[in-house]
């Protein structure tokens, strides 16, 4: 019985320590998107006409999956978010696919976060794999 009580304490304590990767707020902000179609209209000055400048899609849980951004000729570029298999709400950005306007792959950049949930490096790829870059992240409180 004991061992159960300790196994159900663990349990709770990790997956609260989980779920605090992203904010309240975020969670919040997720929530009202569940299933959202978000499309920006623009019109230039002293026209009338408006045309579609950006379509953000959101998933059943209110993450962005795909946004993508048009120009007077069509599609000027398309990024795909990529969230761990089987998340949930909670979840960070893993994997993200960038288009270009010919919805060819441009950049490949796969994000890795620490324990508290902060990301901590961003992995850049060329189209066909190889490493471009790294970019690192610190904190430094005040």
């Amino acid at each position: 019985m004991k061992k159960l009580l300790v196994i159900c304490a663990f349990l709770a304590i990790s997956l609260g320590t989980f779920a605090q990767s992203v904010s309240e707020s975020t969670i919040a902000k997720r929530e009202n998107r569940r299933g959202m179609v978000l499309k920006e209209w623009n019109t230039a000055a002293g026209d009338k006409r408006a045309f579609l400048d950006r379509v953000t899609t959101y998933d059943e849980f209110g993450r962005k999956v795909e946004e993508i951004e048009y120009a007077t000729y069509g599609q000027k570029w398309r990024i795909v978010f990529e969230y761990p298999e089987g998340s949930d709400i909670t979840a960070k950005v893993v994997r993200e696919i960038e288009y270009n306007d010919r919805d060819r792959v441009v950049r490949i950049r796969k994000y890795e976060y620490d324990e508290e949930g902060a990301k901590v490096r961003q992995l850049n790829y060329y189209p066909n794999g190889k490493l471009e870059s790294v970019k690192t992240f610190e904190y430094v409180p005040k």
